[in-house]
């Protein structure tokens, strides 16, 4: 099997993203370096709670193509894991056929059922906590699993806010609220 590295000698700057591109996780911030050079920098990301880590930033000048690298450890020798954020509003990445701004209609489309979501207006708030055996909770093909982020500026309906609420993709209070996707990571099992 060819590593990641050799697969392509061009790498891509938009499109589907995989278990195993644009980035493995056998990467490594060395070999990211050398596929992407300039389009490739490390940065402090955002963490929980207003926590930071030092990662790696693909395309950072282009914030529709950006995508933030997290590594196992300090040394950056493996990824654990790659996030789009909606700093553009849009992405012209796609992770198992969801991108930035999709809406619960869409989502809940690709996962063939309702799943369920977390309270908002707080610092884990939005994130689908369960697929419930629908599609998007799966292992991708390559052994990657997939999170997802919901959210919108404006005032959050009470009932759909805080910490320890859990409301289905399909309750008419969030179906009028009409959330979006404004954060999607990939994430690699640790080996």
């Amino acid at each position: 099997m060819a590593s990641p590295a050799l697969a392509q000698s061009t790498p891509p700057v938009e499109g589907p993203i995989t278990c195993s591109l644009p980035v493995a996780a056998t990467d490594s911030l060395k070999s990211l370096k050398q596929r992407y050079g300039n389009d490739a920098v490390v940065q402090d990301l955002p963490g929980a709670e207003g926590e930071t880590s030092k990662g790696l930033v693909l395309f950072p000048k282009a914030m529709d193509r950006r995508i933030e690298i997290a590594f196992i450890e300090d040394k950056m020798n493996a990824v654990s894991g790659l996030t789009l954020r909606d700093t553009a509003k849009t992405s012209r990445w796609s992770v198992a056929g969801i991108s930035i701004g999709a809406s619960l209609a869409e989502v809940q489309k690709a996962n063939g059922k309702p799943f369920v979501v977390s309270g908002f207006g707080w610092d884990y708030g939005g994130f689908v906590t369960d697929f419930k055996n629908g599609t998007l909770g799966r292992i991708l093909p390559g052994g990657c699993s997939i999170t997802l982020r919901f959210g919108k500026d404006g005032n959050t309906p009470r009932a759909l806010s805080g910490d320890g609420v859990k409301v289905s993709s399909d309750n008419p209070a969030l179906v009028k609220f009409a959330p979006v996707v404004t954060e999607i990571s990939v994430n690699f099992a640790a080996k």
